[in-house]
């Protein structure tokens, strides 16, 4: 078995699996410490909760986010292309339907250079933003570029690997490694944000409607 089959393998199972692992595990701590503090589940409320997702989730759908329409576009662009990418590369598609024989369609060459690309430019501009822009850099540790960086290396090395820039078969393996690494960091980091958003703004949202009675957007 060469490295190939090994990284595309095994490897790959492993992602799967530490990334489940770890979402189930946070979210059965969350839901201890929520159940611990008494307040958590009383306060919320189903509509304001809601409405507050919904809210948040609307490019320019807060006042903050208005304040900030660059940073809106960008961040919003830049998660959209983050997650449909994956699901509807063709190279990822073409692996489903070898593997385990499912099919379902894929982004045409062009637009997947493309969100592939803003992922990457978008990474770059969060990471200018981290070091440069003073809110954020007097909070942000060296663990938080990493983290940048991770998370734009599997688009970067699929997108050198696509227009076969260097050795292929190098590229392909970085890519699959990277993204492994990626997807075991997310339950463990800032990156777990995309499961618990919909959790703390759901609480967010009923705390200021329910309580305080008041807009959290």
């Amino acid at each position: 078995m060469d490295i190939y089959e090994v990284v595309r393998g095994p490897l790959v199972w492993i992602a799967f699996l530490g990334l489940a692992g770890g979402v189930v595990v946070k979210l059965l701590l969350m839901a201890s410490l929520a159940k611990k503090e008494k307040t958590v589940f009383p306060t919320m409320s189903a509509s304001h909760g809601l409405r507050s997702i919904l809210h948040w989730i609307m490019p320019w759908g807060s006042t903050n986010m208005r304040a900030w329409p660059v940073m809106t576009t960008v961040s919003f662009a830049f998660h959209l292309c983050l997650l449909v990418t994956p699901l509807f590369v063709m190279g990822h598609a073409v692996s489903w339907q070898q593997s385990w024989g499912i099919s379902w369609w894929s982004l045409p060459a062009l637009a997947a250079d493309i969100m592939t690309l803003w992922v990457v430019c978008g990474g770059v501009f969060f990471l200018i933003r981290r070091l440069t822009a003073p809110e954020v850099r007097n909070v942000t540790t060296f663990k938080d570029v990493l983290l940048i960086l991770l998370v734009i290396s599997p688009y970067l090395t699929a997108f050198v690997a696509h227009e076969q820039w260097f050795n292929n078969d190098v590229m392909i393996v970085l890519h699959i490694v990277t993204g492994v690494l990626w997807m075991l960091a997310i339950p463990f980091t800032w990156l777990s944000h995309m499961f618990w958003f919909v959790f703390t703004r759901a609480y967010m949202g009923s705390e200021f409607g329910a309580v305080r009675n008041a807009r959290d957007w």
